[in-house]
């Protein structure tokens, strides 16, 4: 496998996408390009070599599965001989670019349900015991108190929406934390109805506005508004939740 080769997947892959590029370890599957045939070999992170193909790196529509969140907790534990902090989660991603934002993984529950899960993980897997002792000291109650399950459960934190002012090819992105009320405040400020196109669901609001006013910085006209076409709008309803 060559860089050249690598590269022309990276972007027949991202036009299949709508122009965007994938996350490594959806273009593995994919392509069955492995990680190792990259990593170390042409690139030191994936967006680089994303960058080299012509793209701008989008990690945050990278979906992580519980399986793999589990797998990096167990790797992290082995590496620090303890229970991970949450300090520990914000600074790893900074030696390991593949390494999920802290933020992923607060899916996994507080601490006691991540013990639980991770001492499960472990039990199914051979030569895990070192990892299993050390969660095991790490109390779970028998039930949590009503806040601590009401955090577990809570709904993602906000919504990035794209929104349509009237027949016009003009649409706006923005993030709130509540749709409905955010519709009504520009309903009233608009000359032509305002039309909900479509919402992502997601706990780094700011973070996902970012990213779509970056990708369609060539198309600003105002503010938040942006001149839009039909593959632009087909690209943004693609993502429905993103963790």
């Amino acid at each position: 496998m060559t860089k050249q080769e690598i590269i022309g997947e990276i972007q027949r892959t991202a036009k299949a996408n709508g122009g965007a590029a994938l996350g490594w370890r959806k273009f593995e599957k994919v392509t069955e390009i492995k990680y190792h045939d990259w990593y170390g070999q042409f690139w030191p992170r994936w967006g680089d070599a994303v960058r080299e193909a012509g793209f701008e790196p989008n990690r945050m529509s990278e979906a992580y599965d519980d399986e793999f969140l589990l797998e990096k907790l167990v790797e992290l534990t082995r590496k620090l001989k303890r229970v991970p902090t949450a300090g520990d989660l914000l600074l790893a991603p900074k030696a390991d670019f593949s390494f999920p934002s802290e933020k992923v993984f607060r899916r996994l529950g507080l601490k006691p349900q991540r013990a639980v899960r991770v001492i499960a993980f472990c039990e199914t897997r051979t030569g895990h015991e070192d990892v299993s002792a050390l969660w095991s000291e790490v109390p779970i109650p028998k039930e949590l108190p009503p806040d601590e399950e009401k955090e577990i459960n809570s709904p993602p934190v906000g919504y990035v929406y794209l929104f349509r002012h009237g027949s016009r090819s003009e649409y706006k992105i923005g993030r709130t934390k509540k749709p409905l009320r955010r519709e009504g405040e520009l309903s009233i400020q608009l000359p032509e109805k305002l039309n909900p196109i479509h919402y992502i669901e997601t706990d780094d609001p700011s973070g996902i506005e970012k990213y779509w006013h970056a990708r369609f910085a060539g198309k600003r006209k105002e503010g938040e508004w942006f001149a839009l076409n039909s593959g632009d709008v087909r690209a943004f309803k693609r993502w429905k939740r993103i963790n």
